[in-house]
């Protein structure tokens, strides 16, 4: 069983979107997919599912863990692509014991014999258990957008992944837990916080804790998803995250690819239907099909990739996101000659798109103050 854990730093970058869709795509070509709403405490993926909101879900397991967790498990109107639904209503489900963690990990493991693909979709932020499953797989996606927000926040995800699988894996006792313990304490600065820096460090002091962090890093293979782009140069931005992750935390991460902004997925929205069924041709629909085949042809156990693949895939980004931007412009033109978009329609548009990036410069602003200020008192990337 394939497991592809979907998330995010920051919320509103359209993770769930990207995980049901993915869902849909995987469901149709002929795999057997569920997909677990992992959002607990703020569970919409129905919504974009076109789902009643549940009568049962997660929360309900978690109160009574030794309850039938299939009866958790729902079918869907595509053929293939089983459901199981979060839950808001029951107080608590943020915040997961470490028996309940670990209940529920199991469970959704043992779908294995009768599942393809599980899909993840975890919530926003940085939590312990939002990170623990997402090192369920070494092939997690992490779903970003061109602002400067969502690009901080992936890289900070990243981080804290890292920072969690070690903590993971160095046990308590040895002289690896002691030395992270003493970094955290001190509030390290930026530079004892390079994992490069101090890796070395830790294979002198730990030899037996560095092995075995090698071993699980190796098998660490992030992917990115560049969401909500709205011309070619923003998928340029994914390069930040690549550069902060390799210079910071000796990580690569490869990127799946670019989904561009479309009004369209707020009227599949109000149609209770997920895009890639509401309108298949779509440019949107059509990236999450492209991205979806990436993921099937590659393979399962295949965590490293070298400096040449990983480059080809934001090559490969980059020159979609043009490809994309100009089918993008032609269905646009399409819909003024044929009248389905009249020239106010546009200006509307124009002014909203306006509207956007002021916004998008004042937090922009405020984010450099921010940083200024952290930087000056001991910043930490």
């Amino acid at each position: 069983m394939r497991i592809v854990p979907v998330a995010s730093g920051k919320g509103g970058v359209g993770k769930s979107l990207v995980a049901a869709n993915l869902g849909v795509a995987f469901a149709q070509a002929g795999q057997r997919v569920v997909l677990a709403d992992l959002d607990l405490g703020a569970s919409n993926l129905h919504l974009v599912l076109g789902h009643q909101s549940p009568q049962t879900g997660i929360g309900t397991f978690l109160n009574d863990l030794k309850s039938d967790f299939n009866r958790v498990i729902v079918d869907t109107d595509v053929r293939g692509l089983r459901f199981i639904p979060g839950d808001t209503e029951i107080p608590g489900t943020a915040n997961l014991r470490a028996s309940q963690l670990k209940a529920l990990v199991r469970r959704l493991l043992a779908l294995k014999t009768e599942t393809d693909i599980l899909i993840l979709d975890l919530g926003a932020g940085t939590h312990q258990s939002i990170l623990d499953f997402f090192l369920l797989s070494g092939q997690g996606i992490v779903v970003s957008a061109p602002v400067v927000t969502a690009v901080l926040n992936a890289y900070v995800f990243l981080k804290n992944t890292v920072f969690r699988l070690m903590f993971t894996v160095f046990g308590k006792g040895t002289a690896a837990r002691a030395y992270l313990e003493q970094i955290r304490k001190e509030g390290a600065g930026p530079q004892k916080l390079y994992i490069p820096r101090m890796l070395p460090e830790v294979k002198k002091i730990d030899p037996a804790s560095y092995g075995k962090f090698m071993d699980h890093i190796g098998r660490l293979h992030p992917r990115l998803i560049m969401n909500m782009v709205d011309e070619p140069r923003d998928a340029d931005v994914a390069m930040k995250i690549r550069r902060s992750c390799e210079e910071y935390l000796d990580l690569k991460i490869e990127h799946l690819g670019v989904i561009y902004r479309d009004a369209m997925q707020d009227t599949a929205l109000q149609s209770r239907l997920p895009i890639t069924l509401y309108k298949p041709q779509s440019i949107l629909s059509q990236a999450i099909y492209r991205i979806a085949d990436k993921i099937l042809d590659s393979e399962e156990d295949q965590f490293t990739l070298d400096d040449k693949e990983i480059d080809e895939s934001f090559q490969e980004a980059g020159l979609e996101a043009e490809i994309d931007f100009d089918s993008k412009m032609e269905y646009v033109e399409d819909l003024l000659h044929s009248g389905a978009l009249t020239q106010g329609d546009l200006v509307e548009t124009v002014k909203s798109q306006q509207f956007e990036i002021s916004k998008l410069k004042k937090e922009n602003n405020f984010l450099k103050l921010k940083l200024s200020s952290a930087m000056s008192q001991g910043f930490t990337p």
